[in-house]
């Protein structure tokens, strides 16, 4: 079954796969190389600019109330 992998190049441009990746005997391999850099992180936009908003709910004494059964078993 195909898999994909991540890998990244050296200084010299020789190809460094992950260590925990075994590949096995005589198999085909495919390389895409990709213009773009990788992104450090990617980061919800809508999640931080509700933060504030839902924050005011989330800190309220009621929501610790009503969330207080979980977690108790």
């Amino acid at each position: 079954m195909p898999a994909t992998f991540e890998a990244k190049t050296d200084e010299r441009g020789n190809l460094c796969l992950p260590p925990n990746i075994k590949l096995p005997e005589d198999c085909r391999i495919l390389v895409t190389v990709l213009d773009e850099q990788p992104k450090l992180q990617q980061v919800n936009d809508e999640a931080l600019l509700s933060e504030k908003a839902l924050s005011e709910d989330w800190n309220k004494p009621e929501e610790d109330e009503a969330w207080s059964t979980l977690g108790k078993e």
